[in-house]
């Protein structure tokens, strides 16, 4: 999310900046962090150098088809984030980086990507990676986003898909374990980007796009945000039930989704905008640490 003063700052910006802006780095850095903690959490104990350059090569790769995903969606909805507060500073948004131009760079991302999984890492992460490209890029930003305000509902499957890819690279194959944190994803999903709605609902509206504060309205969005965040607080206790983490793990889990809970109650109570924003910043924080959490559980269990 970019600020005035970023905006400002990337009037002029060099050319290879605004290469780089078109793959959103921070939500590729959230995407491929999560895919980091699918490795780790895939191998028993530290890994030895093998797996370490196996890590390494599947954290490229993945960074490279996500970041040609963010690119490809850059490139679909330019004439809507040109209408967008938010994105109207985009190199894509302003004409700045033509659509044939975007179109070459978020194929080169994804080419590269793909071959450096298949060949240092397996081809069923390839594969996996490839269709949550797809999923990304396609299903959700061509079709999805403009029809439905069950857009990120349906597609936060794409977006829920980081730990499958980091399983898949170290296991070669998919454990129930990498499904449980693929679902914890895909149910933060809806209550994070909705926040993010509320506070920018006349932007989607400008836009045309059918958001869910925009179709339903602020109150029943609000209360769509509480009902996901106690189901995903639930969902969360899983790797604690099922053997998959330890003692640290579940306190970690108790107190971030609580606090996630909380934000949301007072959030669907009396509506704020800047309320609005903490709950977003806060759900961030929130599956980071909740991540973060699983790993070091990992390695003192």
């Amino acid at each position: 999310m970019a600020s005035t003063s970023t905006a400002s700052a990337l009037v002029h910006s060099p050319r290879w900046q605004q290469f780089y802006q078109l793959t959103k780095p921070r939500v590729v850095q959230l995407i491929v962090f999560c895919a980091a903690i699918g490795m780790a959490l895939a191998v028993p104990g530290l890994p030895d150098l093998s797996q370490a350059m196996t890590m390494a090569a599947a954290v490229a790769g993945i960074w490279l088809v996500a970041g040609a995903a963010a690119a490809f969606n850059c490139l679909i909805e330019d004439g809507i984030d040109a209408r967008m507060k938010r994105t109207a500073w985009r190199a894509t948004a302003k004409g700045e980086l033509s659509r044939a131009q975007t179109l070459a760079f978020s194929a080169l991302l994804c080419a590269a990507g793909m071959v450096m999984l298949a060949i240092w890492v397996n081809l069923l992460t390839m594969w996996l990676t490839f269709a949550t490209f797809v999923g990304y890029a396609v299903v959700y930003t061509v079709i999805l986003k403009p029809m439905t305000p069950q857009n990120i509902v349906i597609g936060g499957a794409s977006g829920a898909m980081p730990p499958v890819l980091g399983w898949a690279a170290m296991r070669g194959e998919v454990g129930f374990e990498a499904w449980l944190l693929c679902l914890i994803i895909f149910l933060w999903t809806p209550p994070h980007f909705w926040a993010l709605a509320l506070y920018r609902a006349e932007d989607y509206a400008r836009a045309g796009l059918p958001m869910l504060p925009v179709t339903h309205g602020n109150d029943y969005t609000r209360l769509q945000i509480l009902l996901y965040t106690w189901v995903l607080f639930a969902a969360t206790l899983l790797p604690f039930l099922t053997g998959m983490s330890g003692w640290f793990y579940l306190v970690a889990a108790v107190a971030l989704g609580l606090g996630f809970c909380g934000h949301a109650l007072r959030l669907w109570r009396a509506y704020s905008e800047a309320l609005a924003r903490r709950t977003f910043w806060f759900s961030i924080w929130h599956l980071s640490l909740l991540f973060a959490a699983l790993l070091i559980d990992h390695y003192i269990s």
